[in-house]
């Protein structure tokens, strides 16, 4: 895995392709991928519920847009954010098309509040996994992007999948597809060096 594809593994969206199917081998060959991430005390706490099903897709869509715009309610989006935002629109439109939808979960739930190091355990043990999902499924020529926009309607889509909601928070839902033809460039980022200190903030 070269620094090429580190660099330029980005979140797509536009560039599904939506009408090309995605093989269930190619998924669990990136999700082989993604459970050697790190995790906390190495509980490996991830599991993965693949939806590929036209109508379960088209109803997890609809959950899915209504948190995309209640995301967006009472935002204004920068002039640089535009972009994006007609980006993810575009696949909030899109989303019941996608030929996989991959939800990552994790077993067991935070108790109400979770302390900082409780939500950094928790996150930290299943994003890394995530990543490597991600990284996978490009090195192969298929795209995803990492979203939550559905997570406004969780129990919902608990109910519709049946993930036990008391037992397991999904995290992350990961729509993949091979990708269109495109620019395959590293992103806009500031450099390191201006957004990193040594010894101490200021």
């Amino acid at each position: 895995m070269g620094i090429e594809l580190l660099t330029t593994t980005r979140s797509f969206r536009r560039r599904l392709d939506l009408t090309r199917p995605v093989e269930r081998r190619d998924l669990l060959e990136c999700l082989d991928i993604a459970v050697q991430a790190p995790s906390g005390s190495n509980r490996q706490p991830w599991r993965f519920l693949v939806v590929q099903d036209d109508e379960t897709k088209q109803r997890i869509a609809e959950f899915y847009r209504k948190g995309f715009e209640a995301n967006l309610a009472g935002r204004t989006p920068r002039p640089d954010q535009l972009g994006d935002l007609a980006s993810s629109r575009y696949l909030a439109e899109h989303l019941g098309e996608v030929p996989a939808l991959v939800f990552v979960c994790s077993l067991g739930r935070l108790p109400e509040p979770a302390s900082p190091p409780r939500l950094a355990s928790f996150y930290g043990s299943i994003y890394p996994a995530v990543w490597n999902f991600m990284l996978a499924l490009r090195e192969r020529g298929l795209g995803s992007c990492l979203t939550t926009a559905h997570l406004a309607y969780e129990r919902e889509v608990a109910d519709l999948l049946g993930i036990p909601f008391d037992e397991v928070t999904q995290v992350a839902m990961v729509p993949v597809a091979h990708l269109l033809p495109g620019h395959d460039g590293p992103g806009r980022r500031a450099p390191a060096a201006e957004v990193t200190l040594w010894d101490r903030w200021a």
